[in-house]
């Protein structure tokens, strides 16, 4: 309805200006849209405003002009007022809105989608959590913000890829293999002095047991280099594991699992840093040698290898993004963690040096999750190894209600994840305050089916005239505003505005059931308010879709 009055505006102003009452045919950069207040009417336009010096009047007579050259051949406005210094209100009527619910049907699980990505390639890179432990709540929040930002770039017309990328070289999976090792000395009868910077938690003890089963203790016989090696390719590779399970119970698929240690198998990381030295971007000083990030926006120049001649952790990361850009990909995201907020700038000043525009690489900060029992902080250290694990919410409060509130903020914010909230059966709990729209819509249908004989929801325009309630419109417009949701949640990777817009299409549902029956003793009203209703259940579970919820039957 938006695209449609401002095509009615462009067409008013282009006949006012043949008829001489404007001085030109321009209209501006004008926008059309829902005001906040319901008395300002279904929407305002401020293309009076913008339109005024282009015609050399005051807004409010530009106004009075372009309502006067209006056409309304559908008769959708009931009314207009102007307002203010110039705004243009307008009032539809009931029956300018039944045509959408024709529309939202016809596309069904396409409803929101949109070409607007062109196709484009785009790989979206998020958990990317070290080998080195369990997955905690953290990751989780950070894993379903990436899974829905590739699900909403999909539908925004995006060619998407979801890749991991494992940690498994360097300094980090050392030190697993030592902790590891020593574990397993200490189980062998060998007494050790366990450092503080080794990795603590039982499942270093439980790794420790699984090597002591398959070497027993002959490993302590082996050159402890080559025996804390095996230590660390057993431990990475069990944990690994142990991620791609929780990563599949919580919903979440990677079309590439990618491993940095490959990057130096196949000589990537070389090959990177010898472009950049040729280039001059990459020169020696201090016996190390540095990339110049400053000349890219950086702080200050980086270290990519250190005086012993081994590489930094940045080096590998520049030879990653270069290629994944290599790989035909437009456009990168990655999804990290918001203690790496200080590495941005960096790592794009990298991939701008290595000769892509800083336009084509974004990073999602995901903020912390502040983890509650009945409003109660839980006690998390990981330094200590004493964490909750994803897996272990996911098991207490199931995947729907992990990966609904994760989203229920903004990802740049911090999030309190109540644990005895997320399992409530109540209207408090927000997974369970939409999908019960859905379940409930569903109960509906089949009592249609069984008590009224309506077996399926068809369109009868005598029987969408018929929703006229208050109510019936609020749902249709909440409706409405679906497909720029997923548009805006694209266009700013933002995937909690879904969330925020299945809430708000739930309460608008709950305002009207409480006051409406849908089955009732007019067999034409019947049939409109099912087709309405069905229309709100399709809409509910296409969102829960884009966010990895599922949209049950029953509740």
């Amino acid at each position: 309805m938006k695209q449609v009055l401002q095509e009615m505006i462009r067409a008013a102003v282009a006949r006012a200006h043949q008829s001489g009452a404007l001085y030109s045919d321009a209209t501006g950069d004008f926008v059309v849209e829902a005001p906040k207040l319901d008395h300002h009417g279904d929407f305002a336009s401020n293309v009076a405003l913008v339109s005024a010096k282009q015609q050399r009047m005051a807004p409010r007579r530009l106004a009075e002009i372009l309502l006067a050259h209006l056409d309304d051949p559908g008769q959708r406005i009931e009314r207009t007022e102007i307002a203010g210094p110039g705004f243009i209100n307008f009032f539809l009527r009931p029956s300018a809105w039944h045509p959408l619910l024709v529309d939202i049907h016809r596309a069904g699980a396409r409803y929101g989608a949109s070409d607007a990505g062109g196709g484009q390639r785009v790989q979206v890179e998020f958990v990317s959590a070290n080998p080195t432990g369990p997955l905690h709540v953290g990751h989780g929040r950070g894993a379903v913000v990436g899974d829905a930002v590739a699900n909403i770039l999909e539908a925004a017309g995006y060619q998407v890829q979801r890749e991991y990328y494992i940690n498994d070289s360097g300094r980090q999976i050392r030190t697993l293999g030592l902790s590891v090792y020593l574990r397993y000395a200490a189980l062998c009868g060998r007494q050790v002095d366990f450092p503080e910077n080794c990795y603590q938690g039982d499942y270093i003890r439980d790794l420790a047991a699984q090597v002591h089963q398959r070497r027993g203790d002959a490993l302590l016989e082996e050159e402890e280099t080559a025996a804390v090696d095996f230590c660390a390719r057993l431990a990475a590779g069990t944990i690994l594991d142990g991620i791609r399970k929780d990563l599949e119970d919580f919903g979440v698929r990677f079309d590439q699992w990618y491993s940095e240690q490959s990057l130096f198998d196949a000589g990537r990381v070389e090959a990177a840093l010898d472009e950049l030295r040729r280039r001059g971007i990459v020169y020696e000083k201090d016996g190390a040698q540095w990339c110049r990030t400053s000349e890219y926006g950086d702080e200050k120049d980086r270290v990519v290898v250190r005086q012993n001649g081994l590489t930094t952790y940045f080096a590998s990361d520049i030879a990653y993004h270069r290629d994944k850009y290599a790989r035909g990909f437009e456009r990168v995201i990655d999804v990290w963690g918001a203690d790496h907020h200080g590495y941005v700038a960096r790592m794009t000043a990298a991939i701008e040096a290595s000769g892509q525009r800083r336009d084509q690489f974004q990073v999602i900060l995901v903020h912390l999750v502040n983890l509650l029992r009945g409003g109660q902080p839980v006690a998390m250290s990981t330094r200590a190894g004493e964490f909750v694990t994803l897996a272990e919410v996911v098991a207490e409060v199931g995947r729907d209600a992990a990966r609904f509130i994760f989203l229920t903020r903004h990802h740049e914010s911090a999030l309190d994840f109540d644990l005895e909230l997320a399992k409530q059966k109540t209207n408090d709990n927000p997974v369970y305050y939409v999908q019960y729209v859905h379940a409930r819509i569903a109960s509906i249908l089949r009592k249609a089916a069984k008590e009224h004989g309506i077996s399926e929801v068809v369109h009868d325009p005598a029987a969408l005239a018929m929703l006229t309630e208050a109510e019936e419109i609020a749902l249709i417009k909440a409706m409405a505003a679906f497909p720029e949701t997923v548009a805006v949640a694209a266009a700013h990777l933002e995937p909690h505005r879904v969330t925020f817009f299945l809430m708000e299409l739930a309460a608008a549902f709950h305002a009207y059931y409480n006051r409406h029956r849908v089955l009732t003793e007019d067999a034409r009203l019947t049939r409109g308010r099912l087709f309405l209703v069905a229309t709100v259940q399709q809409v509910i579970a296409r969102g829960l879709g884009l966010l990895g919820v599922s949209a049950p039957e029953r509740m």
